[in-house]
């Protein structure tokens, strides 16, 4: 008996360290493919037909950003065992309010932008009406969240959906062939800038609810303090060094077209057309599948997250009410997809931009965290050269939101 009670034991610990596996690899992808959604791939296409080469310095500017906003957050949010808002209202009383609501109506932006995704990844796929494939679309991610094992669901969907994005765009990139020296020299000295373009692209790939989706996975898998601080770390830099792999493989695979002279319409589809050009039919039909498979992976990430920030309103929500409250974030978000009369092209550019415009202010609550109420971490001594890097992240990110304001705000009017 004392055998069989061993065994029971060393199974649970065997079945604790793999779900806690999973969940690690789950919150690196949840932020990855949130990070690399329909907004990014549009707006990588938009911005290389613009800039060329040029936009190199663009996405190596957001993931150096990326690095600076995620190891702060995740760290923060990890070591507190409080989500974001929580420990926002705990720093800055009514601060955690402000940022919940930013998150959510960024977040619900994304969210229209990312069904709006689903639906053009479905129309290249299958010839559907994009609001016909957005609402499909939505069903099924509805669907994940019905799910009496949702958590556990949401892991695996998007590790999986995460692999096919990178496969696919890896042999895209080498079909159109890049020209990788030009790219490589305008990384680090770009022939021109545009920071309108820079801060939609940083919006698009760590603003809004992006910032805070890994960390609050985490916390929900009971990954918190800072015995945990390593095993935090390292996820945070592996999903950092992913999307950053993900996003220059992208560019690559769109630079290549653009630079053989074919001219993209960024009024219509410039990614499936990128896609097309490149590789003919076949090409056509990936970028369908890396659309699509983008656009729901984030549908997810921010519907998921986006619920979180309503622990500011009450931390007593069970996990079958935040389910409920994603279910409604995603139906809400479907709603108003099908109601707005801007091109779904449009609105993926814009929605990267205006959370681009909403991240500093977040940032700034973390960094008075880290600077003023360092006792919110409990004992841990927090890193001073962590918390410098952020600031100069955050200092950044003013900047480019008062100078972009203007053209961010022009590309959904159309002016």
């Amino acid at each position: 008996m004392a055998a069989t009670g061993e065994e029971s034991t060393a199974e649970q610990a065997k079945s604790f360290a793999s779900a806690r596996r999973i969940s690690l690899i789950g919150a690196i992808f949840m932020m990855a493919t949130s990070a690399i959604g329909p907004g990014f791939i549009t707006q990588t296409a938009t911005f290389t037909a613009q800039l060329g080469a040029a936009f190199a310095f663009g996405i190596l500017l957001s993931i150096l950003i990326d690095f600076a906003i995620q190891l702060n957050v995740w760290r923060m949010v990890t070591v507190s065992g409080m989500f974001a808002p929580q420990l926002a209202n705990r720093a800055i009383p009514g601060s955690g309010y402000l940022l919940a609501v930013l998150i959510i109506i960024g977040g619900l932006a994304f969210n229209i932008g990312n069904i709006a995704g689903a639906g053009l990844g479905l129309k290249v796929l299958f010839g559907l009406d994009p609001k016909i494939g957005g609402a499909i679309s939505a069903a099924i991610a509805i669907a994940i969240f019905l799910s009496r094992r949702a958590l556990a669901a949401v892991d695996r969907v998007l590790i999986v959906l995460g692999l096919v994005m990178i496969a696919l765009t890896v042999y895209v990139a080498v079909v159109s062939g890049p020209p990788v020296a030009d790219a490589l020299r305008q990384t680090v000295l770009p022939d021109t800038l545009n920071f309108a373009a820079i801060t939609t692209i940083v919006g698009g790939t760590v603003g809004g609810y992006i910032t805070y989706s890994g960390a609050h996975k985490l916390l929900d898998s009971g990954t918190t303090g800072p015995e945990h601080v390593k095993e935090v770390n390292r996820a945070a830099v592996n999903g950092i060094l992913v999307t950053g792999v993900m996003r220059y493989v992208l560019f690559l695979a769109i630079l290549g077209v653009v630079a053989s002279g074919v001219v993209l319409d960024t009024s219509g589809n410039p990614g499936a057309q990128a896609f097309q050009a490149a590789a003919g039919e076949v090409g056509f039909k990936v970028f369908g599948v890396v659309f699509w498979a983008a656009a729901i992976s984030s549908v997810i990430g921010a519907a998921y997250t986006s619920s979180s920030f309503f622990s500011a309103f009450s931390d007593r929500l069970t996990q079958r009410t935040r389910s409920f409250i994603t279910i409604g974030f995603i139906a809400v978000s479907l709603v108003l997809f099908l109601l707005w009369g801007a091109a779904p092209a449009a609105i993926l550019v814009f929605v990267g931009g205006f959370n681009g415009l909403v991240l500093p202010i977040g940032l700034t609550i973390f960094m008075i965290i880290g600077w003023f109420r360092p006792g919110l971490l409990g004992d841990y001594r927090y890193p001073r050269w962590l918390l410098v890097v952020g600031t100069a992240a955050t200092a950044l990110s003013y900047y480019m939101g008062a100078v972009s304001i203007g053209p961010i705000f022009a590309m959904v009017s159309g002016s």
